[in-house]
């Protein structure tokens, strides 16, 4: 289980290059026009992971298998789509399919590349993408309403519970802000907020797309970028998306870290995208470990060890009886499984356990 998070943007603020970038292919045209993507670009990306390499080290594993990332490289929005403009409904359908919303914000002067609104403004791009994300909202609210109130009327169970939550939605909307911005008094009414699949619920990550000179530091614009998504709560990354290019075709890892090192970067866009990623959506990795591979695998924070072992089949979960856990500082410290067994690091854990991030997990089931 990886993570999917849609691409998103103004025309031309890099989308497609960043795109390029991060899955080393060239399937998203680059290109200096509104709507050169036309269908969403889907790539699957190794999230990268030390710990992976150093597991597979000490157990002598003859594979080593990353988690996966999805990115989706939607078209580029415009004021209106919320009513249609340009690619809005293709835009905003594509976006209900996305886990999180990367929102790539153009943070550089170039006089050859066209902005659509005539002005490098960071924070007026992203409160026009936003706007219409909450717009589109309110309409999906305001039909829903009319048929609860029919549902109210036939006095069906939890409707009145479920208008409630919408009334409230909408005032938020209304007033400007976006639904997340909205705090669940407890897990039935987040999940009822879940359920109800606004835009706006979903978590964002601004993405400061930047020169290759303010590649390391950033600038004036970055920091804009920067106070917003503090006041929002939210997480900003800045990357150069046409540096990340010519890093996306160093094939040697070391040239790779020496070329980073150069330019006073300790890790790829790729990098910072997945940490802040992973943050955002409250996911972690655990492993498992062997001889004939070592795994990495993606679930949510409180995952139960049932629920973490259904991530690798259904049947694990069903048959489930217990997990035989050992901790990874513990795994590196005694060089593996029998190791950590010897020092008594390796526990046997039941249905009601958390998986911690970082847990070296062999799940026993009843098939």
């Amino acid at each position: 289980m990886g993570f999917k998070c849609g691409i998103v943007g103004l025309p031309n603020v890099g989308k497609s290059t960043l795109f390029n970038a991060l899955t080393n292919t060239a399937a998203a045209a680059a290109a200096n026009y509104p709507f050169c993507t036309i269908e969403p670009n889907v790539g699957q990306v190794p999230v990268p992971d030390a710990r992976l390499n150093l597991l597979a080290e000490i157990a002598s594993s003859k594979e080593v298998i990353p988690t996966q990332l999805s990115f989706v490289d939607i078209a580029g929005l415009v004021r209106g789509a919320s009513q249609g403009e340009g690619l809005g409904n293709q835009f905003l359908g594509n976006i209900r399919e996305v886990d999180a919303i990367i929102h790539v914000l153009r943070c550089f002067e170039d006089d050859d590349i066209t902005h659509v609104e005539g002005v490098i403004d960071p924070i007026a791009d992203a409160e026009t993408v936003e706007t219409e994300l909450m717009l589109a909202d309110i309409d999906s609210l305001v039909k829903r309403k009319s048929g609860l109130e029919r549902r109210i009327r036939g006095q069906e169970k939890d409707a009145k519970t479920i208008m409630t939550m919408v009334e409230r939605l909408l005032a938020v909307l209304e007033e400007g802000n976006p639904a997340r911005t909205i705090e669940a008094a407890d897990e039935e009414e987040q999940k009822l907020i879940n359920e109800l699949q606004l835009l706006t619920t979903k978590p964002v990550l601004y993405v400061c797309n930047v020169s290759e000179d303010d590649a390391a530091s950033g600038n004036g614009l970055t920091k804009q970028v920067k106070e917003k998504a503090t006041a929002e709560n939210a997480v900003s990354v800045i990357i150069s998306a046409a540096l990340e290019a010519e890093i996306a075709q160093l094939d040697d890892k070391e040239e790779q870290k020496e070329f980073l090192e150069e330019l006073g970067l300790g890790e790829t866009g790729l990098g910072r995208v997945i940490s802040a990623g992973y943050g955002l959506l409250d996911l972690i990795t655990y492993f498992t470990v062997g001889p004939k591979e070592a795994r990495a695998w993606t679930v949510a924070q409180n995952t139960t060890a049932p629920k973490a072992a259904g991530v690798i089949h259904t049947d694990f979960e069903k048959g489930f009886i217990r997990s035989e856990t050992i901790a990874y500082a513990d795994y590196i410290e005694y060089k593996g499984e029998n190791g950590a067994k010897d020092a008594g690091k390796m526990r046997l854990e039941g249905k009601e356990y958390i998986v911690l991030d970082g847990d070296i997990l062999h799940f026993r089931f009843a098939n």
